[in-house]
């Protein structure tokens, strides 16, 4: 599976049920024990969660383009993460919907070591992705 945008996170997108810049996202690694679907909607279908993030800071829209700042995940121990997810934390994982899938990125796969883990997102036209 290449990158892509989950048809429930486009549909929420499209809807006004998700807002990239008012409400808090969130990005989570994941092992290889998750197994992407588009059946998946909320951050309660998806399995191997390695570490989460903090929301994420300096969201921007500009043109369709979704961008934040980059991530620092902390002190990572567990699983190798070979992909992450960017949801809309509601706080409950039942309702934390999902809204983008990465499998292809700069250093994955990474094996947690118990120190950090830099996210660093595109600085190209698309940043983070395009709707």
């Amino acid at each position: 599976m290449a990158n892509t945008l989950y048809d429930k996170g486009r549909e929420a997108f499209l809807a006004g049920d998700a807002d990239w810049d008012a409400n808090t996202i969130k990005i989570a690694l994941l092992s290889a024990s998750y197994t992407f679907s588009q059946s998946h909607q909320y951050l309660s279908d998806v399995t191997g969660v390695v570490a989460t993030s903090s929301a994420l800071s300096s969201k921007t829209v500009t043109n369709g383009v979704a961008d934040a700042a980059d991530v620092t995940f902390s002190a990572v121990t567990g699983s190798q993460v070979t992909q992450f997810i960017i949801y809309v934390d509601s706080g409950v994982a039942g309702t934390s919907r999902l809204l983008v899938y990465f499998d292809t990125a700069t250093n994955l796969p990474v094996t947690p070591n118990g120190g950090d883990i830099g996210l660093t997102f595109d600085n190209g036209s698309n940043k983070i992705f395009r709707l």
